[in-house]
């Protein structure tokens, strides 16, 4: 028999935390830093997979994703070495996905071909707007032309490309954003990651908006207005939503994030990664120490970079499972989380009654109505 976290596979989770700069929306765990001794760095991913292995040798390990800050920063020998390690360790899956994220200011075709020649098969792009205004109030780098131009190189050497786009960006308009996303589209992608502009607190522009800056900012109408339109785009041109935020070709999903979205396994390595890993019968919720020199000296000191492991009760598990799975444009398993869809059915019944929720086969989902407001449904099932 199966165990539960098997329907969801095992992957792991590589962060590499440093950026050649600061974007101001951005709130993920990323550094600028002038000098990375990358000899130091790869000593001690080697050391962090010896520790956190044990017991999960031999595992069938399906997807790695390289994710920052901006791991094409990092020197191809490095990338290779950590691969080799984790494939020492595993059992590879024949058709494994080995994703690297890119910035276009970073892409340079002889880089790719090394990583490529390391064993990554998959390259996700931080390309974030095709309007040049835009990617300067968005704090990026690269120009459009040099995020095309670097698209067009890893298309040339590598046979999955994904790349991020943020809309609902300060004064756009729905008919800018339906020209930007179709010329997305006609860019031959397989897969394209969406995102709303949030105000991130904490971030440049979560103090820009604290103190009434960053006019211009789209209504909540217009908002839905435009996810409602990159809805219909993305259908028509074969690339529809497969969760929230993502649109891909069929078979071109994101392999790691469905490690996530059905709440299977991974191991978290670097600094600020969190991981879950059941052993021993229990569900384990690990992090790391988030500063990068903590991690790196807790690594070295003390021989792990750990800063917390925890078993999860059945129920957290399940609960967390419900709230990644109906992400989902296929929802959740009601037999496989019939536990916490038990604690929680007056709230569904409530939810299915008004339209929000319905279910297809065996899987409770979000309907058409529900997807944009994924949110408030999470807060209703999850309070209390």
């Amino acid at each position: 028999m199966l165990e539960d976290w098997q329907h969801g596979g095992f992957g792991v989770y590589v962060h590499w935390p440093f950026c050649q700069s600061k974007c101001p929306y951005c709130d993920f765990n990323s550094h600028v830093s002038a000098n990375v001794d990358q000899k130091r760095w790869f000593s001690a991913f080697l050391s962090e997979i010896e520790r956190t292995v044990v017991g999960l040798e031999g595992r069938h390990l399906r997807s790695i994703y390289f994710g920052g800050g901006t791991p094409s920063l990092m020197e191809p020998w490095l990338v290779e070495g950590i691969l080799d390690a984790l494939k020492s360790k595993f059992q590879i899956a024949n058709d494994i996905e080995i994703t690297l994220e890119a910035n276009p200011t970073s892409v340079e075709a002889g880089r790719f071909q090394a990583y490529h020649d390391a064993g990554v098969n998959r390259v996700s792009m931080g390309i974030q707007a095709l309007n040049d205004p835009d990617l300067k109030r968005l704090g990026r780098l690269h120009s459009v032309k040099e995020g095309q131009d670097a698209f067009d190189t890893a298309r040339n050497i590598f046979d999955r490309v994904s790349f991020d786009l943020i809309y609902a960006r300060q004064d756009q308009t729905l008919d800018q954003w339906r020209s930007e996303l179709k010329q997305a589209l006609a860019m031959s992608v397989d897969h394209l990651s969406l995102y709303q502009l949030t105000i991130e607190p904490g971030t440049a522009f979560g103090d820009r908006f604290s103190k009434g800056g960053l006019a211009g900012l789209p209504s909540e109408d217009l908002g839905a207005d435009m996810y409602e339109l990159t809805q219909e785009l993305c259908e028509a041109a074969g690339m529809p939503a497969y969760e929230t935020s993502n649109h891909a070709a069929v078979g071109s999903e994101s392999r790691h994030n469905l490690v996530y979205w059905n709440s299977g396994d991974y191991l978290g390595l670097g600094p600020g990664a969190h991981g879950r890993i059941t052993q021993y019968g229990h569900r384990i919720a690990t992090e790391t120490h988030l500063a990068p020199g903590k991690w790196l000296d807790a690594v070295e000191k003390s021989g792990s970079g750990e800063s917390l492991s925890r078993k999860q009760d059945g129920f957290e598990a399940q609960e967390e499972a419900l709230m990644m799975g109906l992400r989902l444009r296929s929802g959740i398993d009601e037999v496989r989380f019939e536990q916490v869809l038990n604690t929680k059915m007056e709230k569904i019944q409530g939810l299915k009654e008004i339209g929000m929720l319905e279910t297809a086969n065996g899987f409770l989902r979000t309907t058409e109505q529900g997807r944009p407001v994924l949110n408030a449904i999470l807060r209703e099932l999850l309070a209390g």
